[in-house]
């Protein structure tokens, strides 16, 4: 390591206290000997004890039933949740009409982001009535046990089987080592073959036999050559998943106008689409610093920032690429249709 590489250590240290994850990009987090000694199980399980003191005061803004499922599964899933004339309405604006959008390409799948900042919402009230529902914003909330504005925009999934390397996506992994929440309100049918959401049932729980396969990933993951696990995103076999006391992923084919909520620091992936498939949805994210004892106080809250963290992240992207030589990985494509072709 180089000698200059060391003025960076306040900020490694701030990573450790925070949601950093790379076992790559930061040495103290990817230290075999500081994970021998318990850094890595330690920061899991004071996110563990701190994710389920603030779920215990986010908990009465969802029903009843959604939240036992949860917290036996760690996901949640509704049908019908707009009402038919809003997801109808919401069908019509997103057919023609062409929004500003991102893509990138990860092997054989472009995912496309379209952000929804205010002035897109304010034209589109069906669009507008699936990104403000309150409901939905209180169960990701739930799910990825924090308070404040969980990011959103719509997303389109386009699988070319035929093009490029696997999609790393449908490797069964976890996300993170906190809990941390997505989110999906699908706009169309999801058949088993068209590559839908899998997930582990109750692999959100953090259980002796969890947080000792976390302990030995730890150990070895900044020199794994599985570039997602070694950011911290840890993949997992089918076996260790019979090791660890659970099952095999569920497969979530379900109609138009379903929302699906769930913990991804939980066992999850895309399957993979055996045929060239298109899906769209609404989609959310939401994950902050998970050693935070409060719910509140969450910046992109704010006036100003709110419904346009997306395009401030974008912007700053931008920047970074143009002035700094880091390179985004999400590409402009301008204004399309939000299931047309792929652009990349």
């Amino acid at each position: 390591m180089k000698a200059l590489s060391y003025l960076n250590a306040p900020f490694w240290l701030m990573g450790v206290v925070g949601a950093e994850k790379s076992y790559m990009k930061n040495p103290i987090i990817g230290s075999e000997r500081l994970n021998k000694l318990g850094l890595h199980r330690k920061r899991v399980e004071i996110a563990e004890a701190m994710a389920n003191s603030r779920r215990s005061r986010l908990a009465r803004v969802v029903p009843d039933e959604h939240r036992a499922f949860f917290d036996q599964n760690g996901y949640m899933v509704v049908e019908n949740f707009l009402p038919a004339e809003i997801y109808e309405k919401l069908l019509m604006e997103t057919a023609e009409k062409t929004f500003a959008a991102r893509e990138m390409r990860q092997g054989q799948t472009v995912t496309r982001m379209t952000p929804l900042p205010p002035e897109v919402l304010n034209a589109n009230p069906g669009i507008a009535s699936a990104a403000r529902s309150p409901l939905a914003k209180g169960m990701i909330r739930y799910a990825a046990s924090q308070g404040g504005q969980p990011h959103c925009f719509m997303q389109t999934v386009i699988a070319e089987p035929n093009k490029g390397p696997k999609d790393p996506q449908t490797d069964v992994h976890s996300d993170t080592f906190h809990a941390t929440a997505k989110a999906w309100l699908f706009l169309q049918d999801v058949g088993e073959e068209d590559g839908p959401f899998c997930f582990v049932p109750g692999s959100h729980k953090m259980t002796p036999e969890r947080l000792e396969w976390e302990y030995e990933n730890s150990l070895s993951a900044s020199a794994d050559n599985r570039s997602h696990h070694a950011s911290g995103s840890f993949r997992i076999q089918a076996e260790e998943l019979d090791r660890l006391g659970l099952s095999q992923p569920v497969r979530m084919a379900v109609p138009g106008n379903t929302l699906i909520v769930a913990d991804t620091h939980a066992f999850h992936g895309r399957t993979p689409s055996e045929r060239p498939t298109t899906r769209a949805e609404i989609h959310w994210h939401h994950r902050r610093n998970p050693f935070l004892p409060w719910t509140g106080l969450d910046p992109v809250s704010l006036p100003l920032i709110r419904e346009r963290e997306m395009n401030l992240f974008l912007g700053v992207s931008d920047f970074q690429e143009k002035h700094m030589k880091k390179p985004t990985i999400w590409r402009d494509v301008g204004d399309v249709k939000l299931r047309s072709e792929a652009h990349i």
